[in-house]
């Protein structure tokens, strides 16, 4: 990256974390009894099920797919020199366990790894808690998995 678009890089990263962070607040998704209420299944009998989540699901998965396909038309990004698709194209145990892990954290907490950073602002109870067992385990998955050309190698044997 050249000095040239740094600061435009940056900017645009910056504006795009406070953009997110934004929605989360707004769309509720950092309370955690909210998402725990969405992914309550089980409650849609009694009424207790809160399907508003899903309308902020469905319209920011329309923007990906249309970002992504409007994306795929240019050589570069406008503030970097290429585009970083995804090391992996296919599905292993790796990725299984670890998304595993991470739907049962998550239906745990009602708590995503996103909305814990803007949670950051609000210094909810156990957010510390929270916080540590992420670093912890994303510490640990480094450890137990290795990444990037050490993994490729290893799936090449």
């Amino acid at each position: 990256m050249t000095a040239s678009t740094r600061l435009p890089y940056l900017a645009t990263a910056a504006l795009s974390g406070l953009l997110f962070g934004a929605g989360l607040y707004i769309s509720q998704m950092v309370d955690p009894l909210k998402v725990l209420r969405f992914l309550d299944f089980t409650a849609i009998p009694t009424g207790g099920w809160d399907p508003s989540l899903a309308f902020v699901i469905v319209p920011a998965i329309v923007v990906m797919f249309v970002a992504v396909r409007t994306g795929r038309r240019r050589e570069a990004p406008l503030f970097d020199a290429r585009f970083h698709e995804p090391e992996f194209h296919y599905i292993d145990g790796p990725l299984l366990a670890g998304a595993a892990l991470f739907g049962i954290g998550w239906g745990m907490s009602g708590i995503c790894p996103g909305p814990a950073i803007s949670l950051i602002a609000f210094w909810p109870d156990n957010l510390l808690i929270f916080l540590l067992a992420l670093f912890a385990g994303s510490y640990a998955g480094a450890l137990v998995i290795p990444s990037g050309r050490d993994r490729r190698l290893a799936l090449a044997r």
